[in-house]
């Protein structure tokens, strides 16, 4: 969809009102986009290209720079960490419950068997088959991660729009871009976990891999949010 001069404008006023910028100020500001929309347009560039294809954080940065906020901006950077750790705890609980189908050899059909022969030897007889649950394994995984990305974007879009918050969709864009590094991120940080409790806690790294994993994940993933959060919505001093 083509971004027009008035959509522009209208999101523009849109996020100042919701900033709190003042009605004269920000009808002001508004005259102000119109024109240089206007001299943007004779000079052959699209309203997209002039407001870099994010109305709403352009809006914002025009508004503190002008120093027109009546308030701070309330970022709800705890909001966004607790609903990106929620959006991500169900695919993070899939993936270590493939990961423990893979690892514990759940679903492996091989079996071993003891013989005793006529002349008292025992025989061991074991027999290999292909483990269907490390294929499983793999392809819950990518599963878990790519149900993650998805509900990780819902979940943090979701709550941004019920606290009306600043440049919600900036942030979800910004965090669509940020969200495979972020899950890397998670991932690198569990399976170091894995071997930390493999090599170091030992006979009961079960117990200590599985929260401690999901910990660290959630954690990682919240960490990202906010720090994607912090980014696209900047603190901005009260005005009086």
């Amino acid at each position: 969809m083509t971004l027009t001069v008035e959509d522009a404008i209208g999101r523009a006023t849109q996020t100042w009102h919701r900033l709190g910028v003042a009605q004269a100020t920000a009808d002001e500001m508004a005259e102000e986009l119109a024109a240089d929309l206007a001299a943007a347009s004779a000079d052959g560039r699209s309203v997209a290209d002039y407001m870099g294809g994010d109305v709403e954080a352009l809006a914002t940065s025009w508004a503190t720079e002008r120093g027109a906020l009546q308030v701070p901006v309330h970022r709800h950077l705890k909001e966004t960490a607790v609903a990106a750790a929620q959006g991500a705890a169900l695919p993070a609980l899939a993936a270590l419950a493939f990961w423990y189908v893979g690892w514990a050899h759940v679903l492996d059909p091989s079996s071993e068997s003891l013989r005793t022969t006529a002349d008292g030897q025992v025989l061991r007889e074991v027999r290999r088959l292909p483990d269907p649950g490390v294929p499983l394994m793999w392809v819950g995984l990518v599963v878990s991660v790519v149900a993650a990305f998805f509900l990780i974007r819902r979940a943090v879009r979701m709550t941004l729009r019920y606290h009306d918050a600043a440049v919600p969709e900036a942030t979800v864009r910004a965090l669509t871009k940020a969200l495979p590094v972020i899950l890397a991120a998670a991932a690198a940080l569990a399976v170091a976990i894995g071997f930390f409790g493999s090599y170091v806690v030992g006979y009961f790294q079960l117990l200590f891999t599985v929260p401690v994993a999901l910990a660290g994940m959630l954690a990682a993933v919240g960490a990202g949010a906010v720090w994607v959060r912090h980014r696209t919505c900047p603190p901005a001093p009260a005005t009086r």
